[in-house]
């Protein structure tokens, strides 16, 4: 059975549902995926390891994304 893919507002990634838990904000509920929260219970290394990976993939993400666009205008 497939879950439907949920934005993640800590990490800034699609997951399956079911690897998410709806927490209360200042803003509001929102989804927050369980790796996520059990990186930022395990004391601040393993904190900071998570979020320097979540930075790699969202800045790889990012370059891919430009790097397309640009071939996409090159084209034309």
């Amino acid at each position: 059975m497939a879950t439907e893919p949920t934005y993640c507002y800590h990490c800034r990634m699609h997951h399956p549902r079911n690897e998410m838990r709806l927490i209360v904000t200042k803003t509001g509920k929102r989804w927050r995926c369980i790796r996520s929260i059990e990186a930022t219970q395990q004391g601040q290394e393993a904190r900071e390891a998570y979020g320097r990976q979540v930075s790699e993939i969202n800045k790889a993400e990012s370059k891919s994304r430009a790097q397309r666009m640009n071939n996409l205008l090159q084209e034309k």
